[in-house]
């Protein structure tokens, strides 16, 4: 295992990138997207994917509370679907509170809010990503 996996949380306005290191360990905030349509969006995640030399891309998919799929869920498969016929491998991981999680974390690092909006998207895909990541391991044992 030397391939790093780029982690999404895909929103309306913005994508949130996050990236593992090497052995797949620990999710690390990268950039954040602003979203365009799916052609440029889909050109950019591949370029990012080519930047860390992955094809495999874990998205956060965003369930409804009780766990159904509801219409954003469909939009992010959407633009996975999208992802996949370019080329990439996608999986999915539950991202069910993870903004209200970075958001949590970014306001005990005392950030500004202007700060935690250009932030938060970043840090809620290393949360899927870290997420994801944690899973693999565990089913590894």
């Amino acid at each position: 295992m030397n391939e790093q996996i780029v982690g999404l949380d895909i929103g309306d306005v913005r994508i949130g990138v996050a990236v593992s290191d090497a052995s797949r360990l620990i999710a690390s905030p990268v950039e954040v997207i602003t979203r365009v349509g799916w052609g440029p969006d889909t050109r950019k995640i591949l370029e990012i994917c080519r930047r860390y030399n992955t094809e495999i891309v874990v998205s956060g998919l965003p369930l409804n509370m009780d766990g159904s799929e509801g219409f954003q869920a469909q939009k992010v498969q959407g633009l996975c679907a999208q992802l996949e016929k370019s080329g990439l491998t996608v999986y999915y991981q539950d991202e069910r509170l993870t903004t209200v999680e970075a958001e949590d974390s970014l306001l005990m690092d005392n950030m500004s809010r202007r700060d935690r909006k250009t932030h938060v998207d970043k840090v809620a895909a290393a949360l899927i990503l870290q997420a994801y990541l944690d899973s693999e391991k565990e089913k590894a044992r």
